[in-house]
């Protein structure tokens, strides 16, 4: 009979596996659902939609509860945000002005692979070595976006200023380090391809956005801490709802 010492060996051993298996297989389909877009019609990109899904829920399988409500609040929280941002108040819009619907779901496989990239033992042995790559990397693309880019790039340097203080007091520093690799390279691809396009200036007409914003990382960030802060809570209610006859024992 295995242990529960036994169990958590097995599982961390497994770990880095797993997570290097998550980190491909996202940014993968991320990949391939990008170039897919970039020429095809509504009904491709609700063929993309399901097959986004099925993916997500295929990497969460073996994923603890706690991750998988915390993909849940980023998904549920960043769909939201779509919404209102892209076909309300047009900040950026998709080519059919529309959210594809590959969009929600592709929102957790961008969390699930910034949280494995963090869960990486080489990022882990080297947190203080990543934290200043991003930092070194991140500032540069901030002061090109602001000062050399042909669009001003107010918005990205502030989202930057925001991945700072999530990297200097978030709860969960490989995280933060993981969504500068997976959202940076997602926006670049995007907007590279023409999937999405970021406006020049926001509704008000007072701040300027590169296309895409230098600090996209710092934005989703938000999700991240959403997550991270609400998951355990929504978890626990889950559990006491689901399970009255333990909490009478």
């Amino acid at each position: 009979m295995t242990t529960v010492l036994e169990r958590r060996a097995r599982r961390e051993t497994l770990l880095p596996v797993a997570s290097a298996r998550i980190v491909a297989v996202a940014l993968t389909w991320i990949t391939i659902v990008l170039f897919v877009d970039a020429d095809s019609t509504r009904w491709t990109q609700r063929g993309l939609g399901i097959c986004t899904w099925l993916v997500l829920v295929w990497l969460l399988r073996r994923e603890s509860p706690l991750v998988r409500v915390q993909t849940a609040v980023v998904v549920v929280f960043a769909s939201i945000v779509e919404y209102t941002f892209s076909p309300l108040l047009e900040v950026y819009t998709y080519r059919f002005d529309n959210v594809p619907m590959y969009v929600p779901p592709g929102h957790g496989l961008v969390y699930l692979a910034a949280l494995a990239i963090g869960r990486l033992a080489w990022v882990q042995r080297h947190s203080r070595i990543c934290t200043a790559a991003v930092l070194v990397v991140g500032g540069a693309y901030a002061a090109y976006g602001l000062i050399l880019s042909d669009r001003p790039d107010v918005l990205g340097s502030f989202w930057f200023l925001c991945l700072v203080g999530f990297l200097a007091w978030g709860p969960s520093q490989g995280l933060y380090v993981g969504a500068f690799v997976v959202v940076t390279y997602l926006e670049l691809a995007g907007t590279t391809l023409g999937t999405w396009t970021w406006q020049p200036v926001d509704p008000t007409g007072l701040v300027s956005i590169g296309n895409p914003p230098s600090g996209a990382a710092g934005g989703y960030g938000w999700f991240d801490l959403a997550a991270l802060l609400l998951a355990p809570a929504l978890l626990a209610r889950w559990r006491r709802l689901t399970s009255p006859g333990q909490i009478n024992q």
